[in-house]
């Protein structure tokens, strides 16, 4: 678990304005969590998770000064594209990104929470099966729908899992657990400020990849 507690999120403020820079500066780090799964189709939502962060972050480095939080990235934006927003820029980006951001958080959450297939106790696949469900499927094509079927037959199992989380480690499963529990404080408040902020701003997009 020490892949995520090195670099946890931040608490967020009352407003729950998201302040772009240490969100870049945690986020850049959770790429590596999918080498978890052992599998090389799962690098396809790695890839498209670190491509995202380093759209974001180019657009940032910008002007640090004017990108202060998420929110003013995004705004300037629909200002700056016009008609072509939000299926622009970094705004585009961070829809991803977010999509990728819940996968992980509600695989983690399922897992915490001690959910399980009774019949392969030792198997993930239920977890992952939920997070892709709710997190991105309604936003693939048959294709990638298929890919990941390919993915799920590779899930770990939960134990080799948990041991992957934790670098290697040999560590009880359920301190693993509460350190996702601890992880997921913050991660999941971050997530659900960046949906709100899309929702807020109608800057949500229902197309098909």
């Amino acid at each position: 678990m020490s892949i995520l507690l090195d670099n946890q999120f931040k608490e967020l403020p009352p407003d729950k304005s998201v302040d772009t820079k240490s969100f870049l500066d945690a986020v850049s780090h959770l790429p590596p969590f999918f080498d978890c799964f052992g599998s090389a189709v799962f690098y396809v939502i790695k890839s498209d998770i670190s491509g995202n962060i380093t759209k974001i972050r180019k657009v940032y480095d910008k002007d640090p000064a004017k990108y202060v939080t998420l929110q003013d990235i995004v705004e300037d934006e629909r200002e700056t594209y016009g008609a072509e927003w939000p299926k622009v820029g970094a705004t585009l980006a961070l829809m991803w990104l977010k999509r990728g951001l819940r996968f992980i958080q509600i695989l983690l959450q399922s897992l915490a929470d001690g959910e399980r297939d009774e019949n392969k106790p030792n198997s993930i696949q239920v977890n992952v099966t939920k997070a892709y469900e709710n997190a991105l499927k309604r936003y693939h094509g048959w294709m990638v729908q298929k890919t990941f079927q390919m993915a799920l037959l590779a899930a770990p199992y939960r134990t080799n899992f948990i041991k992957a989380l934790s670098k290697g480690e040999e560590v009880k499963e359920e301190d693993c657990l509460a350190n996702v529990r601890q992880f997921l404080v913050n991660f999941t408040a971050t997530v659900d400020a960046i949906y709100e902020m899309y929702t807020n701003l109608n800057a949500e997009l229902d197309y098909t990849v």
